[in-house]
């Protein structure tokens, strides 16, 4: 029925599924792995089902010349698709799948390059020095974030420097800012560094990891 309807539903011929190789999820009795036995006795139908589709920006903006018709830049891969037979409360068994995500950048080179000067440690503060491409549009509420380096989101940060405010020098190729020890982890580990543009409301700058 599926596969009938994406040859007929224009939206549904974009969409992908991977490999039905699990047994039909529907319709069982309840906790038990038993297709159905009442009056009705209803064929089994895999009706529990994950499609999707990528929406790559570039459908978008090749239309404006920005990127080249036939480059993704996102990219999706099924790595696993299973029904669980163990769950029964429902006379469907559940569906997951896990896929791969890819992301090409929008830019090739990073709009802020940054990195940390000197040993780190909370016994004194510290320096951080960072230079940006000639048409960054900074702003008076950039900063500049110490991350463990396994953090998830931009508000995982340990501290934080204002790169106008916590500025210390400044010359044509680079500037320099400063973070206070006393925000430093004193129980030291792997870092980074991320800058964080106002205008661009995201992260558009990470040094590589350094220890503390």
């Amino acid at each position: 029925q599926l596969n009938m309807a994406k040859k007929k539903e224009a939206f549904l011929k974009e969409f992908k599924e991977g490999p039905l190789q699990f047994k039909p999820t529907y319709k069982f009795d309840l906790y038990s792995e038993v297709y159905d036995t009442s009056e009705k006795k209803r064929k089994p139908a895999w009706t529990d089902r994950i499609l999707w589709k990528v929406k790559n920006l570039c459908e978008v903006a090749s239309k404006e010349g920005e990127f080249p018709e036939e480059e993704n830049l996102i990219s999706v891969a099924l790595t696993n698709y299973v029904s669980h037979m163990t769950y029964g409360i429902s006379d469907h068994k559940p569906v997951t799948g896990t896929f791969r995500l890819e992301m090409k950048p929008l830019v090739s080179d990073p709009l802020v390059v940054l990195s940390p000067e000197g040993e780190w440690s909370a016994e004194h503060d510290v320096l951080i020095r960072y230079s940006v491409v000639s048409e960054f549009p900074s702003s008076a509420w950039d900063w500049i974030g110490l991350f463990q380096v396994t953090f998830r989101h931009v508000n995982d940060y340990v501290t934080y420097a204002w790169v106008e405010d916590d500025e210390i020098s400044s010359n044509n190729n680079s500037k320099q800012v400063y973070m206070s020890a006393s925000e430093i982890p004193k129980m030291g580990g792997e870092f980074l560094l991320c800058y964080y543009s106002n205008n661009l409301q995201s992260i558009v700058g990470i040094s590589e990891p350094f220890q503390v």
